[in-house]
């Protein structure tokens, strides 16, 4: 079985096709036949070694890797029976674990983690959903705002902004959302009801549009002690890499991390509905040969993308 993986952390030149042996479904799992697998930072964390604390107990190689669609080839004893054989699928993959991660020709996984590819989707689109906006999704549900509060979003452009904004939007929220000049338009057409300057004094761009703060603020762009000061006194602030604050002024700053929902097989079924009735627009960059995984991370450093990156082992 082709996979790519590393076996030591380092750039995307670390970054290998290898042979390894074809994964056998257990007790309560499938194994999917991949054929599109995301490309996300957490895959270049893993593959840089922010992730080897989680990783003591598991040998390399390190497989990176957590979304991937494709169709399902091995049912294990008490898998699912929402699943079946010869299915489309999409799958959210915790690749710090034992059997690693998307970015191989058959993967095996919870069948908790699994759920119908939306309909009319290609393997590509299919893999750029259940990542990111599940992590929209549990950004959303810790700030807990009120139909109609205010709820602003860093990072919009980008693959988690752009679902927050969607997702907040079919929750009843009012969306104030930073954009650079040239994804204005992108930015709008999410839904987004303000959208200001993105940059270093974007909380001051946010505070013009809401005098008092926002309620809550999920930061995509990852931009912490920037991004705090448009939140309200006592409101909410949800970050997506791991910051834990501090804060003043009573704002909470909550830490998410997706893996958290990986076996909340209902809310993931809820994001697949969303994007078959269009409520979550599924984004591809680019998509590449699985064999120039490096290239795509070179790609994804570069910053500037608008959708996914996602290799393609078909």
């Amino acid at each position: 079985m082709k996979a790519i993986a590393s076996t030591t952390y380092g750039g995307p030149d670390v970054l290998r096709e290898l042979d390894l042996p074809t994964p056998e479904a257990g007790p309560g799992e499938v194994r999917i036949r991949v054929h599109a697998a995301a490309v996300n930072p957490t895959d270049a964390m893993l593959r840089t070694g922010a992730y080897a604390a989680r990783t003591t107990d598991v040998p390399p190689p390190y497989v990176p890797g957590m979304d991937a669609a494709g169709v399902i080839d091995q049912l294990g004893p008490g898998a699912d029976g929402r699943l079946s054989v010869g299915q489309r699928v999409v799958a959210l993959v915790v690749p710090t674990g034992p059997r690693g991660g998307a970015y191989a020709e058959q993967i095996v996984v919870p069948a908790e983690s699994v759920v119908p590819a939306p309909a009319g989707t290609g393997h590509a689109e299919a893999s750029t959903l259940l990542m990111n906006a599940a992590t929209a999704r549990l950004a959303l549900d810790t700030l807990a705002l009120r139909e109609g509060a205010t709820v602003a979003v860093t990072g919009a452009a980008g693959a988690v902004g752009g679902y927050t904004i969607e997702l907040a939007k079919a929750d009843g929220l009012t969306v104030v959302a930073d954009a650079a000049p040239h994804d204005r338009d992108l930015v709008r057409g999410f839904g987004a009801d303000h959208v200001v300057d993105r940059g270093t004094d974007v909380a001051v761009r946010i505070r013009e549009m809401a005098p008092a703060g926002v309620p809550g603020l999920v930061d995509g762009s990852d931009q912490r002690e920037e991004a705090v000061p448009a939140v309200a006194d006592g409101g909410a602030f949800v970050a997506l890499r791991g910051w834990q604050g501090p804060a003043e002024r009573g704002v909470t700053v909550t830490p998410v991390f997706v893996a958290s929902v990986r076996a909340d097989t209902a809310l993931l079924d809820t994001l697949r509905l969303q994007a078959e009735q269009g409520v979550l627009s599924l984004r591809v960059a680019k998509v590449l040969p699985a064999s120039d995984a490096a290239e795509a991370h070179r790609l994804l450093e570069a910053g500037g993308l608008r959708g996914r990156l996602v290799l393609d082992f078909s």
